[in-house]
């Protein structure tokens, strides 16, 4: 699969607890996105974070959170991306959705990976 060299950033904000149909919203998503081909998606945890209530979720010892927020970030094509936008909005409760254009330098795969065994 190729993608442009200008393609688009697609950066969603969600809580750790969110949920679509009995599974953790960010898994939903990033299979979704998997599921439609789309060029890559990565979940990222913050250790710390607030959103539009205010209300701080943080890690730390003496105020563990079982709600961290998640950052789910996915580069394709703007085409492919706004395709994806209906979809992520009926999945999606609350949270918040960017898009940015990006530059994409490399998008290829690690050749030792090609022949290895999926699991």
């Amino acid at each position: 699969m190729q993608i442009p060299n200008e393609a688009v950033l697609l950066r969603i904000f969600i809580g750790e607890s969110d949920r679509w149909h009995h599974q953790p919203l960010y898994e939903a998503i990033v299979l979704k996105a998997r599921e439609l081909h789309m060029a890559g998606a990565t979940v990222l945890r913050g250790p710390m974070g607030f959103g539009k209530s205010s209300r701080l979720h943080t890690a730390k010892i003496l105020r563990l959170s079982m709600d961290l927020p998640l950052v789910i970030e996915i580069v394709d094509s703007e085409e492919k991306v706004n395709a994806f936008l209906p979809l992520l909005d009926e999945m999606m409760k609350g949270g918040l959705v960017t898009m940015e254009k990006v530059k994409v330098l490399h998008y290829r795969a690690d050749p030792a990976l090609q022949d290895s065994p999926q699991i």
